[in-house]
């Protein structure tokens, strides 16, 4: 995996670096995009217009302030040359010296003065302000600015923690530290609870609002949802999230939006869809951390999440996963040719105190940006899902209704429906060309709750909360947004090709779906279902 670094390719890194420079834009006919799709990419946001805003919920002034300061100079990004490649650790193999280090450039940062746009508080409020609807959207007023549920939340989190690793690394004199990931998709069980570190109430990474009972030795959940039926062993809940994994990163995430989120362009309405990370795992950890009060601060709501230092490792594992699933692909594309997203573009202050325009096109290579992951296992790879009920007639037998007779409803109770398929029994060349997507639409929820619902195709078992399984498609939740909420209307796609390949069903006329709510039922509501092919 070439996100990760051997100490032997470190050495051939850093000769290259010497002489090329890291960093710098993608070349030839990677910058040029696809001219024909070109749209108007979403710059970075003016900061004077930032606003503390209202709750669009209760109608009532934020009590809550993430503007960041402003500057009158803008610098546009230029790479930096260096003698050596940041490696970030896990964090269950780092070792007390590293976070012991870590320790004190965050209490570093948190003594800086409370404006000072390198200060911890300052740093947290840049997520606050980028997604909690605070800035009108660049190039269309009437709307709002959010990169969150788009094809801009990877690179802008990437950008986000680049700055933040570098300001880490000019406060300790290291320029070579690396953030520790957090490696909770891991199977191993020592990597996947919260790292001691984070646990010391005198250690500067402590965050009191965390949900106590998640503390170690309790395994990561990436299915975790408060109202699960039944408890698990922690080996079942590894077992899932393994599972789990392989669905969001290998199982027919054939098209680039499934992975990277929908197009986010001016005009765009917030919330245009996530991709699998972001909806399945990256909100399942942001929910089992942070879920402990009624407004599920800090780790549990956008604009605190970044209050709470785990936030940056749990990143740290996405970025890593996002790299990861780049190398997955081969000789497939693995981003946008598209000038609409390779230039759109924030700003971040840097290590000092410097205001940068950055762009996504910069952002598409870690090496270019300086930095690389240890090597660790991708254990998932291997946990393909088998099928409870191969070749299953439940679907025939079945009458549930038709999506034409039901939808739009309320989710308040588990809802089956039968989806007919346009097509069946398609050759290898076919899947090849073209993915089966199940889409659920019009998905309307209330973004200050915490929502979540879960999709089984053809399964027998009825089991709500069992998901080794191939009958298990995947799932959609959101991180609460207490500040500056609204109701948005979203969608989400699921791959078939190869979990109808097999569940044996691919000469079937229809799928038997099943929407089953997990948290907040009573406030989403889905518009409908079908099934699309896409030659992305």
């Amino acid at each position: 995996i070439s996100c990760n670094l051997s100490k032997d390719e470190d050495q051939r890194v850093m000769r290259r670096n010497l002489l090329l420079g890291i960093g710098g834009g993608l070349s030839g006919s990677l910058v040029s995009g696809d001219r024909a799709a070109r749209g108007d990419p979403v710059h970075a946001p003016d900061l004077s217009k930032c606003s503390r805003g209202t709750d669009l919920n209760t109608k009532q002034p934020l009590d809550v302030d993430c503007c960041p300061p402003q500057s009158d100079e803008i610098a546009d990004y230029m790479p930096t040359s260096q003698a050596k490649i940041r490696v970030r650790p896990a964090a269950h193999t780092a070792g007390e010296g590293y976070f012991r280090k870590y320790e004190r450039g965050i209490a570093l940062m948190k003594s800086l003065p409370s404006d000072d746009p390198r200060s911890f508080i300052q740093q947290a409020k840049v997520h606050c302000a980028y997604c909690n609807l605070t800035f009108p959207q660049p190039g269309d007023d009437k709307l709002k600015y959010q990169i969150h549920n788009s094809w801009l939340f990877l690179p802008f989190h990437r950008w986000y923690l680049y700055f933040y690793e570098r300001i880490l690394g000019k406060l300790l004199d290291d320029p070579t530290f690396g953030i520790p990931f957090w490696n909770w998709d891991s199977d191993n069980p020592a990597a996947v609870r919260i790292p001691e570190a984070y646990t010391s109430k005198n250690s500067p990474l402590y965050d009191s609002r965390r949900n106590p009972n998640h503390f170690p030795p309790a395994p990561a959940d990436l299915s975790y949802s408060a109202s699960a039926r039944k408890s698990r062993s922690p080996e079942k809940i590894i077992s899932h999230n393994q599972t789990i994994m392989y669905r969001e990163m290998v199982r027919r995430v054939w098209r680039l939006q499934d992975f990277y989120g929908a197009k986010y362009v001016v005009g765009t309405k917030p919330d245009p869809g996530p991709g699998t990370v972001e909806r399945g795992s990256h909100t399942a950890i942001h929910a089992w951390v942070g879920e402990n009060t009624s407004t599920a601060e800090d780790m549990g709501n956008f604009y605190s999440a970044a209050r709470d230092p785990i936030f940056y490792g749990h990143h740290a594992n996405v970025d890593r996963l996002w790299c990861t699933w780049q190398d997955l692909r081969g000789s497939k594309k693995n981003y946008f040719n598209d000038s609409d997203w390779l230039d759109a573009s924030f700003v971040f202050y840097d290590e000092n105190a410097r205001l940068v325009r950055v762009k996504v096109r910069d952002a598409v290579d870690i090496r270019r940006l300086g930095y690389a992951y240890q090597d660790v296992d991708s254990t998932w790879l291997k946990k393909r899902p088998l099928a409870r009920f191969r070749k299953s007639d439940v679907a025939a037998k079945s009458n549930a209704p038709r999506p034409d007779k039901i939808f739009p409803l309320k989710l308040d109770k588990v809802v089956k429906v039968l989806v007919q398929r346009p097509k069946k029994s398609r050759s290898h060349d076919e899947k090849e060309r073209e993915e089966e997507l199940l889409v659920i639409e019009g998905i309307e929820v209330d973004k200050s709750k915490f929502v979540k619902f879960d999709v089984f195709v053809n399964d027998e078992e009825d089991d709500p909360d069992e998901f080794d399984k191939a009958e298990y498609a995947g799932s959609y939740s959101q991180v609460v947004q207490k500040k500056n909420s609204t109701r948005v209307n979203t969608k989400i796609t699921l791959g078939l090709t190869e979990i109808l390949e097999d569940l044996g069903a691919e000469d079937h006329d229809d799928i038997l779906v099943a929407l089953v709510p997990k948290v907040g039922g009573e406030d989403i509501t889905i518009g409908g279902i079908k099934i699309i092919y896409d030659s992305e």
